[in-house]
């Protein structure tokens, strides 16, 4: 009988997480999105429908939340707001304490995985102007992820 008096040589507890590559690129894609959406309805570009801006916004806030989380070397399960939220929870909660719900609304504004059953609902102004203040506060959290 072989006494093991050793334990594993690397378990889950030893495993540091490294930045991912590129992690400043997508923060500043995201911040990009969020200048080009603010910047449109701000001026009232007619070209920018609150469809359009919503887009933005969207890609805006994925874009940071995986700039945040590539940068301590996590990725989420996928790219929809709840899973973004999912992943923030359990990586960076102070983070995104307090706007779990507010983040996740936006995946309810177009549910288009299953190309039969799609619904789009076309944002009013006032909806785009909470999304471009959540989207805000979300960038300022998120602006030092390891601090």
């Amino acid at each position: 009988m072989i006494n093991s008096l050793h334990p594993a040589l690397v378990g889950f507890a030893d495993i540091r997480p490294l930045a991912i590559d590129d992690w400043e690129q997508y923060r500043l894609e995201g911040e990009q999105f969020l200048n080009l959406a603010e910047g449109a309805f701000l001026n009232k570009k007619k070209a920018f429908t609150t469809e359009i801006l919503y887009n933005l916004i969207a890609m805006a806030i994925e874009k940071l939340v995986m700039g945040a989380l590539m940068e301590i070397g996590r990725l989420p399960y996928n790219h929809t707001m709840h899973d973004l939220v999912v992943a923030l929870v359990e990586w960076l909660p102070e983070k995104i304490r307090g706007l779990e719900e507010s983040v996740r609304v936006l995946d309810s504004y177009q549910e288009i995985c299953d190309p039969y059953i799609c619904t789009i609902k076309v944002p009013t102004a006032m909806e785009i102007e909470n999304m471009l203040a959540l989207a805000r506060t979300l960038e300022q959290r998120l602006l030092s992820a390891s601090a």
